[in-house]
């Protein structure tokens, strides 16, 4: 099962002061809006999102159809039958991606320990 691109997306108090603490640790702005409080940040193959305000814990991100510089990919597993696979091995879902849809689609889960992980396609 591929789940597509990996990321942290961390929910930060302060994008600007988080945004010059990972640039000291050599990550640099991929793609973002700081104005709308959320940028991608890039260090070598270590993906980061910065988002102020839009959620409340850090989330493990997936990105089926992206390569790691958010690429769209010829091939991949789309999102509703990612969500299928894992309905057959008994994961629960905290939200559903609609199954009658088609393109970009998003499912959330968390792990034993209520860490949430998205399911995010955006193609």
């Amino acid at each position: 099962m591929d789940l597509g691109n990996f990321s942290v997306s961390l929910a930060v108090k302060d994008i600007d002061a988080s945004k010059r603490f990972y640039e000291k640790l050599g990550f640099r702005v991929f793609m973002g809006d700081q104005a709308q409080n959320w940028l991608i940040l890039k260090n070598g193959g270590a993906t980061i999102g910065l988002f102020q305000g839009m959620f409340e814990k850090n989330i493990l991100t997936f990105n089926p159809g992206w390569s790691s510089d958010a690429a769209r990919l010829s091939e991949f597993t789309d999102v509703r039958v990612l969500q299928r696979q894992l309905k057959e091995r008994g994961v629960s879902f905290l939200l559903e991606a609609d199954e009658s849809s088609t393109g970009p689609a998003s499912f959330m889960l968390a792990d034993p320990d209520g860490n949430p992980i998205l399911v995010d396609q955006h193609v």
